[in-house]
């Protein structure tokens, strides 16, 4: 079986620790592991046995987006879907779309997360629209569900789907003018904000275990 050392501590990681929510972790007695193995590693060798559908991350950003904030949006996206896991966004346009797009090219699963009452808003990447009828308020529900959220950029909206996030502890990574708030964590580019959201999802599932 796989396995993959954490980043966080010494346990080891077994295939099966994303089977089913809520995660396990399962240290192997006598197992051995590669050391150094990226966040990103682990997942695709986690991957290849087990579904990952249910982990979702959330995709945030503005509806009017700068080309650099569509192009980060697409390239984390498709990352993140091609390693199976489940996106969510505001499914519209801007980073939202640029992100519905990355993620249906690598063959993701896109959530839209619609203010209107109809789906017909949701732009042509978004898989699955799922009409509110809330308006803004909607970004409550994007940042409940998902377990990291990814900021692509910034906006009154974005900066609200933060604060829930932080308030609902759960982990921000930002980048491309991401609202600077406390609890954010700001990297340089598409490929960092990737390994920093699974290497939070890996640490939140060493964090949630019991005492052992």
């Amino acid at each position: 079986m796989e396995l993959a050392r954490l980043d966080t501590g010494a346990l080891l990681v077994d295939a099966a620790m994303l089977d089913v929510p809520p995660w396990r972790l399962v240290p192997p007695e006598g197992a051995v592991a590669e050391d150094g193995l990226t966040a990103r590693a682990a997942f695709a060798g986690l991957g290849g046995a087990a579904a990952l559908r249910h982990i979702v991350v959330g995709m945030i950003g503005p509806r009017e987006a700068r080309a650099s904030q569509r192009a980060a949006a697409e390239r984390i996206a498709f990352a993140l879907g091609g390693l199976g896991l489940t996106l969510i966004c505001g499914g519209r346009t801007g980073v939202m779309e640029a992100a519905s797009k990355g993620c249906s090219e690598a063959g993701g699963l896109m959530i839209g997360i619609l203010p209107g009452s109809t789906p017909e808003g949701a732009n042509a990447h978004v898989a699955i629209p799922l009409p509110t009828g809330l308006g803004e308020a909607r970004n409550m529900v994007i940042a409940k569900s998902a377990r990291v959220l990814i900021a692509v950029g910034g906006s009154y909206g974005t900066l609200s789907e933060v604060a829930y996030g932080l308030h609902f502890d759960k982990p921000v990574i930002g980048l491309e003018a991401a609202p600077d708030v406390p609890g954010v964590t700001h990297v340089d580019g598409p490929d960092a904000a990737v390994e920093a959201a699974l290497g939070a999802l890996l640490a939140t599932a060493a964090r949630d275990l019991p005492s052992m």
